[in-house]
């Protein structure tokens, strides 16, 4: 029981680890595109969690990160599609409660064609072939057009930014939502496992570190308070993709100085 429960945290964490992975938007942060006002409703802990995860990932995280941009890139482009396909088994399931059945069936064309012919997804052969871009959807975004608040914000040891409606998104996962976990961790297979779902979850968070390094480093550098930054960063992120805008990744592009003074006063 112990062992399934601590599995179940180390999978919220490395999902939520990588939730601005999911974002499919160039985010221009500035008093012309700013989150809407959330309730940071636990302000003084959050900023000392935020503080500890600093300090995890200076001391882990981005390390491994660092190491793994040094890998040749096609191995790093190949790990990227491969885990990029992974994904779209939670996709598909959201595409169909939020009622979008057209990108759910184009979804699913998209995961047999790589999972098959891509070799288990590491060559985007849907893509070559033409398919439509693909966009990851979540379940904290599928409770979020179905009309349900983002509740307040919340800064978990570990897992990171998130909302009250983003935490019982990621419980949906490891509730029966992700049918990778599904099959890992319950499953009789023999080729899977749950050491292979973490390594795949962890990767994911990994490949997002590595992708933004410098991103995260000059908001970092230019915010004049950061934990406010990174708070704006993750809602007005949050708010994009549930309103189906700014698809592509992230990119934190910097205007003037009065931007971050904006952000920072959120």
């Amino acid at each position: 029981m112990y062992k399934k429960f601590a599995i179940s945290l180390i999978s919220i964490f490395l999902l939520s680890f990588s939730a601005f992975a999911a974002s499919d938007g160039e985010l221009k942060l500035s008093e012309n595109n700013k989150p809407k006002k959330i309730n940071d409703c636990f302000e003084k802990l959050n900023k000392i969690t935020f503080s500890f995860n600093q300090g995890l990932d200076k001391a882990l995280i981005k390390p491994l990160a660092k190491s793994y941009k040094k890998l040749p890139e096609p191995v790093q482009k190949g790990t990227s599609n491969a885990v990029k396909n992974l994904s779209s088994l939670v996709t598909i399931p959201n595409n169909v409660l939020q009622g979008d059945i057209k990108t759910a069936a184009i979804n699913t064309g998209r995961l047999v064609v790589n999972t098959t012919i891509g070799l288990l997804g590491i060559i985007d052969v849907a893509n070559k072939m033409g398919f439509p871009k693909y966009v990851k959807e979540d379940y904290g975004q599928t409770l979020g057009a179905w009309g349900v608040g983002p509740g307040c914000y919340i800064v978990l040891p570990v897992l990171g930014p998130s909302t009250v409606r983003d935490t019982l998104g990621s419980f949906a996962n490891v509730m029966g939502g992700d049918p990778w976990y599904n099959a890992s961790m319950h499953g009789n297979n023999e080729f899977l496992s749950e050491r292979l779902y973490m390594s795949s979850k962890a990767l994911s968070g990994i490949e997002f570190r590595a992708n933004n390094i410098d991103s995260l480093n000059n908001l970092e550098k230019n915010s004049v308070d950061f934990y406010a930054s990174v708070k704006s960063l993750y809602l007005q992120d949050r708010e994009n993709k549930i309103e189906n805008v700014n698809r592509g990744n992230i990119e934190v592009i910097y205007k003037n100085e009065s931007d971050w003074e904006e952000i920072d006063s959120q």
